[in-house]
């Protein structure tokens, strides 16, 4: 079976050239079409040609195609339906904002995680994405749309702590000069709350952003929604937590879904902030995205302001996030599900 080419990172390639016969100069050269975006190896103009078709038979370059993009009407928000090459897809998210482009990744296709709000969990898990797969979502939007991606969100599809080799080789390879380029400083990587894969990305030291999904400030309320809360308790989340604060120096941001009489009363917010004192972090207040089969509802604006102002009040550094592509049902999970109910009709 050919191997993965874009999801070794220079050493391993290195290795991989010498265990093949080729001189050290030729890892540069490769990679240097790799980070360009190169999709097949006959484009290595550089290379000989006996090269490029060892190298093809030997490795592959996965990528993705653009199957489905919707346009938000209401702002710059972009939804991409993304076809991988074993005819499996994933949705990515591109947005707008005064910094720049961001772009939310999806790191497996489907989830396993089974929280009872989201979309993408309710077809299950298919497999991981590789590192070159996520790496691919980032070019693809770029040559559609013809800009510059300058941070990323591993917030799609997927738990990227439940696929944690491959999206640790994808951040080593995204920082790397000369290809997409972008800094650990404006990533953010999204978990449910998988706690040894938090202390595992804590001994890396990476200068990203870690978001705890929360959602809740309870085990009663957290299990109903996180099935994930079972296996690792709010205070034992939290702990670790407090300890990669502790050992990264990094704020930590908590996403909190707000839903409609669910996790959003006077006295969740108040249990909430006495979870959160003391603690370097960022509560993050999302509108909860209202999804086809699933009951749970959004919380008033006013409930939202208020949850707010009680957080405020008790020192808790706290936002509501800006809801973009509202239009297109911009939260991932739900185009994958229509177009997989429409391959069924078909």
């Amino acid at each position: 079976m050919s191997e993965d080419i874009r999801s070794l990172s220079e050493e391993q390639l290195h290795q991989r050239f010498k265990e093949l016969g080729y001189p050290a100069f030729r890892t540069k050269q490769v990679l240097q079409w790799l980070d360009n975006g190169c999709a097949s190896f006959d484009e290595m103009s550089n290379l000989p040609l006996a090269m490029r078709e060892q190298l093809a038979r030997e490795f592959v370059i996965p990528g993705v195609t653009v199957l489905r993009r919707l346009e938000s009407q209401l702002d710059e928000t972009v939804k991409y339906l993304f076809g991988l090459s074993d005819g499996e897809t994933v949705e990515s998210v591109l947005m707008s904002y005064h910094h720049g482009w961001s772009q939310c990744l999806s790191t497996q296709v489907g989830c396993r995680m089974g929280c009872s709000f989201c979309a993408t969990g309710m077809g299950g898990l298919s497999r991981n994405l590789s590192a070159a797969e996520m790496l691919a979502q980032i070019e693809a939007a770029q040559r559609d749309r013809g800009i510059r991606v300058s941070s990323v969100v591993l917030m799609g599809m997927g738990e990227p702590l439940d696929n944690y080799e491959q999206v640790l080789t994808f951040l080593k390879t995204l920082a790397r000069p000369g290809g997409v380029n972008i800094g650990m400083r404006h990533v953010s990587l999204s978990t449910c709350g998988l706690v040894d894969g938090i202390y595992r990305l804590m001994e890396e030291r990476l200068q990203l952003t870690l978001s705890v999904s929360l959602h809740a400030p309870n085990n009663e309320i957290r299990s109903r929604l996180m099935p994930i809360n079972r296996r690792y308790p709010v205070e034992e989340l939290l702990k670790a937590c407090r300890e990669y604060v502790r050992v990264t120096g990094r704020r930590i941001s908590f996403e909190y879904a707000m839903i409609d009489g669910v996790n959003d009363t006077d006295a969740c917010a108040l249990e909430l902030a006495s979870r959160l004192k003391g603690m370097l972090c960022h509560v993050n207040l999302i509108p909860a995205n209202e999804v086809h089969g699933k009951d749970h509802r959004r919380s008033s604006q006013a409930r939202l302001r208020r949850f707010q102002q009680l957080l405020e009040q008790q020192g808790i550094n706290v936002t509501v996030r800006r809801t973009l592509g509202a239009d297109i049902s911009a939260s991932c999970g739900q185009l994958r599900r229509q177009e997989r109910k429409e391959d069924e009709i078909k």
